[in-house]
């Protein structure tokens, strides 16, 4: 059960079952490829991250240099170097990773909105999306917010992570976004609330559940985002904690591939739902 025990009010939680403890690659993967992904989409933002650049000298550098080896890669595959295109941040991710992801209408009769991949290829073992939201401890206040709220995921320590991109969650996130901020640097993604995603991997709460006809091609693993995490990327992470605590490490939740999957097809998960 859920722990959650609310007269008239119906609180729908998604979880994976405790067999899913084992982790389908290792937290080491998963960091290489979201510090991949985020160094590029940095590189390609650099314009918008002056004020960051101008207080952290020697990491101005660092991307520089990285910024100068991509443009000679890029004169080699170009004739035409007179300005640097700015890329989409979903063409960021296809030339890091090799693939897209976008929400689209669900295949799935009654399911609304899913994701799909839309271009490229996903080898098995890859992080092809993320679970935003604002996490909560055990005993944090997030009954209003979870009333009628389809998009609550409980990890399986307890910890909630609150997906929902409207109402009260949406207010809730800004705020606690905002709290964390130190001067120019965002310690986390606000963009996925709107159209415009900064991080193109942010949608995994829109992943729908495996049923009888659709087996499920990616599953849920829990990880902590660890304390040397570069700085200057945390503007990319879709996840913030509801009580601001500088021990904590903040938790995010990724979707790996179980399979190979192949540019159209829908992203299945393996969730639970728990209705209290």
């Amino acid at each position: 059960s859920s722990g959650f025990s609310l007269g008239g009010g119906c609180v729908t939680l998604r979880y994976v079952p405790e067999s899913s403890k084992d982790k389908i690659i290792s937290d080491e993967d998963v960091f290489e490829t979201l510090l991949k992904l985020f160094k590029a989409l940095f590189i390609n933002d650099f314009n918008r991250q002056a004020h960051i650049l101008a207080l952290l000298p020697e990491i101005r550098s660092k991307y520089l240099e990285l910024q100068t080896v991509e443009q000679k890669q890029s004169k080699v595959n170009s004739c035409n170097h007179q300005s640097r295109r700015v890329f989409s941040p979903e063409e960021v991710l296809f030339n890091t990773l090799g693939f897209t992801i976008s929400r689209d209408r669900s295949s799935l009769v009654s399911a609304g909105t899913g994701v799909f991949v839309t271009k490229g290829f996903v080898p098995k073992g890859t992080v092809v999306s993320m679970y935003p939201g604002t996490v909560y401890r055990k005993h944090e206040p997030i009954f209003f917010q979870s009333l009628g709220n389809p998009f609550i995921f409980r990890c399986i320590d307890g910890v909630l992570i609150d997906g929902n991109d409207k109402g009260l969650s949406r207010s809730v996130y800004r705020s606690c976004s905002r709290r964390d901020q130190l001067g120019p640097f965002q310690m986390s993604d606000e963009s996925w609330l709107t159209a415009t995603l900064q991080n193109p991997l942010a949608v995994g709460q829109y992943v729908n559940n495996c049923s009888h006809e659709k087996a499920a091609n990616v599953c849920y693993q829990e990880f902590d985002v660890p304390g040397y995490f570069p700085v200057e990327l945390k503007q990319y992470l879709p996840n913030i904690v509801y009580s601001h605590d500088l021990e904590s490490h903040p938790r995010c939740v990724v979707l790996v591939t179980l399979r190979d999957i192949k540019q159209g097809e829908e992203l299945f998960s393996n969730y639970y739902t728990v209705v209290s």
